[in-house]
C-alpha cells in the first residue's frame, strides 16, 4: 500500500513538473515575435520610399498589411504570457516594473476566446485585402475567402456561446 501511494505521488510529482517543457516553447514564440517585428519594419522600409508616389487602394492594402501582422503580434504575446500564466508558472513581475493590467486573469477558456476574436480579426483584414484587390480575384477564390471567414466567425460565435453557458 505505501510503495503504491509513493509510485503515485511520483508520478503526479513528474507530470505536475512536465509543464515546464512549454517553457522554451514560449521563448520561441518570443522569438517569432521578434521575427514578425522585422517583417513588419522591412515592409514599413520598402513601402516609405514610396509613399508619395503609390495610388490610394496600394496604400491602403499596405496599411492592412501592417495593421494584419500587428494583429499577428498582439496574439502572439497573449497567447505567450496567458499560456505561460495558465500552464507552467505565474509571473513574479517585480512591483516597480510596468505590469500589464490582463496579466493573470485570462483563463484558458477567455484565452481561446481571445485567440478565436483575433483570428476572425485577421481573417477579416485578409477579406478586406481580397475585396480592395477584387479585379484581380476570381469568383472562386472570392467564394472561398468568404466561406473561410464565416466558418472562422462562426466558429468563433459559438465558441464563446458554448463558454457563456459552461460559466453559468
Amino acid at each position: 500500500m505505501a510503495t503504491q501511494m509513493q509510485i503515485e505521488q511520483s508520478l503526479e510529482r513528474m507530470m505536475y513538473a512536465s509543464r515546464w517543457i512549454l517553457a522554451p516553447i514560449y521563448i520561441g514564440l518570443s522569438l517569432a515575435l521578434l521575427a514578425l517585428s522585422v517583417k513588419f519594419f522591412q515592409e514599413l522600409y520598402h513601402f516609405l520610399p514610396h509613399i508619395f508616389a503609390v495610388a490610394e487602394a496600394d496604400l491602403i492594402l499596405t496599411i492592412l498589411n501592417l495593421i494584419d501582422l500587428t494583429l499577428v503580434g498582439s496574439l502572439i504575446v497573449i497567447v505567450m504570457f496567458s499560456g505561460y500564466e495558465n500552464f507552467v508558472s505565474q509571473m513574479d513581475i517585480c512591483h516597480t516594473a510596468e505590469k500589464l493590467e490582463w496579466l493573470g486573469t485570462h483563463d484558458y477558456g477567455s484565452l481561446k476566446l481571445k485567440v478565436a476574436a483575433s483570428i476572425v480579426a485577421i481573417s477579416s483584414i485578409q477579406l478586406l485585402k481580397v475585396f480592395m484587390n477584387i479585379n484581380a480575384t476570381s469568383n472562386d477564390k472570392l467564394m472561398w475567402y468568404v466561406l473561410i471567414h464565416l466558418t472562422l466567425v462562426i466558429s468563433a460565435l459559438l465558441m464563446g456561446y458554448l463558454d457563456k453557458l459552461t460559466k453559468h
